[in-house]
Order: structure tokens, then C-alpha cells, then sequence
């Protein structure tokens, strides 16, 4: 990646931190951002070494959604070929955030401060969100004449409802963690930063001690019946099931029941 790459990536163990990093432009998002983040997940998605994935953000905002001076070009006056380079472009941003939701590892986001339009479509794509007391949300498109375009109107009354969504996605208002709490949104409200990070941290642990290829399997499972309907899913899962119980990683967890010991998974 380029000196000038949106994102930096630690791990530790098998946990890969994806940290937003444009501080200085309070990690909006531009094309560079959207076509990076289908890169990165497609390798973590690809790296038996990793089992999660958390997203963090530097500086005062963990981001404050599209970077609207890059949109600029785009959205001038010219013919059915600009349209068509809109098109594609906005596909692009949409890509991005299906390839978060897709990649089968689970992804939790840690959020600090504001996170703005395109961070509620990111946020939607994630498994698990946490987040800090000061935290500021907003579907901010609705106030600045675009429709949100890259995944919130699709995910994300499925986590919250279509009562809230429908409030929050028509007003466009600003929401607070306390709220985003009730609505079910986030899960967790962490006093500061550093708690935040170590509850993400703690979260990304425990789910990294479970049977890798059954966590995958899970987040699957709930993706597909979620799109397909309670009948379809569960014969998926059956199906699922059947190919997939008999794994020397069901074996490890039987043997250590008896041991009295601490499973060891290998995702085998």
C-alpha cells in the first residue's frame, strides 16, 4: 500500500486492528478509502491467521463520513457518460462495505466521537458495535440533499428496527451513544478511549477462542437466513452442519471437556 494510504493495520494474535488513519481530515471517506477497504478485507477474509477484525479510528473523529471536496468532480454538469462514472463510483463505495459485511471474519467497530453518514453505512456492515459516552451518530445525508446510498437504507432496520430507522433516516438528526444504546445499535458504552479499546479488544479475544470455522460458519448462517427468510435459513444451516460437524476442532472441544482443560482450535 501507499505512503498515503487511508488505513494502517496492526495484529495481535489473531486480531487485526484496521485503524482509520486521515486524521487531519477526520478519517473521511474518498475513493482511495473505498477501493483500500475492499483490498484489506479481501485479505483478511483470505488470512487463516486472523479470526477478527476491529475498526478504530485516529484523531478527534473516528470518521466524519464522505469526503464531499472528493465528490466534487463527480457530481458536476456533463452527459450519460459522467452519469455512468457516478454509477460505477457509488457501486464502488457500496463494494466496499459488502466486502466488511461479507468477509467471514466477525468484524466489531470501536467508535470514538463522530461517526457520520458513510460511518453509519460502515457501521451497519460490522457484527459488533461498541462505542465511547461522547459518541455522535448521524445519517447526515438526508441533510445535505444525497439519499444514503452504500448500505445504511438496507441494514440497517434490520438491527434496529424500522421505528427508529425510519426517525433517524428521514430527519437525519444527530443521535448520542446513550440512545444509540437503547435503540440497540451499540452494545457496549465505554467511559474513554482506552476502555474502549480494551473492551474491543476483549471482545475480539473471546470470539477469537472459539472454533474459527464455526464462528465463520455462525456469522454466515445469520447473514443468509437474515436475506432468505427463517424456512430457507434453517435448511441452510442443516445443510451447514452436516458437512461441517465432523471437524477435529469438535473433537479438540470433546477432549478437553473430559480433560478439564482449555480447548486449543486450529480451525480444522
Amino acid at each position: 500500500m501507499s505512503k498515503s494510504s487511508p488505513f494502517k493495520v496492526e495484529k495481535q494474535g489473531h486480531i487485526a486492528w484496521l485503524i482509520l488513519d486521515r486524521p487531519e481530515k477526520r478519517n473521511a471517506m474518498d475513493f482511495d478509502f473505498f477501493k483500500e477497504m475492499i483490498e484489506r478485507f479481501n485479505r483478511f477474509d483470505e488470512d487463516p491467521d486472523v479470526r477478527v477484525v476491529i475498526i478504530r479510528g485516529e484523531g478527534k473523529s473516528f470518521t466524519a463520513g464522505l469526503d464531499l471536496m472528493a465528490l466534487g468532480p463527480l457530481i458536476e454538469d456533463g452527459g450519460a457518460d459522467a452519469r455512468e462514472r457516478l454509477r460505477r463510483t457509488i457501486m464502488q463505495g457500496q463494494e466496499s462495505m459488502n466486502a466488511v459485511e461479507r468477509c467471514r471474519k466477525p468484524v466489531i467497530a470501536a467508535v470514538h466521537s463522530h461517526c457520520i453518514g458513510g460511518g453509519i453505512d460502515m457501521l451497519s456492515a460490522c457484527d459488533i458495535r461498541i462505542a465511547t459516552g461522547d459518541a455522535l451518530f448521524s445519517i447526515r445525508e438526508t441533510r445535505i440533499g444525497v439519499i444514503a446510498d452504500i448500505g445504511t437504507l438496507q441494514r440497517l432496520p434490520h438491527i434496529i428496527g424500522h421505528g427508529y430507522f425510519r426517525e433517524l433516516a428521514l430527519t437525519g438528526r444527530d443521535f448520542t451513544a446513550d440512545e444509540a444504546l437503547q435503540m440497540g445499535f451499540i452494545t457496549q458504552i465505554c467511559e474513554d478511549r482506552s476502555r474502549l479499546y480494551e473492551e474491543a479488544g476483549r471482545l475480539a479475544a473471546e470470539i477469537a477462542a472459539c472454533p474459527p470455522l464455526t464462528v465463520q460458519g455462525t456469522k454466515d448462517v445469520i447473514l443468509y437466513s437474515r436475506d432468505n427468510g427463517v424456512y430457507s435459513g434453517l435448511q441452510y444451516v442443516a445443510q451447514k452442519n452436516a458437512a461441517a460437524l465432523k471437524s477435529e476442532d469438535l473433537m479438540e472441544a470433546v477432549t478437553a471437556f473430559m480433560e478439564k482443560r482449555k480447548p486449543v482450535y486450529k480451525g480444522k
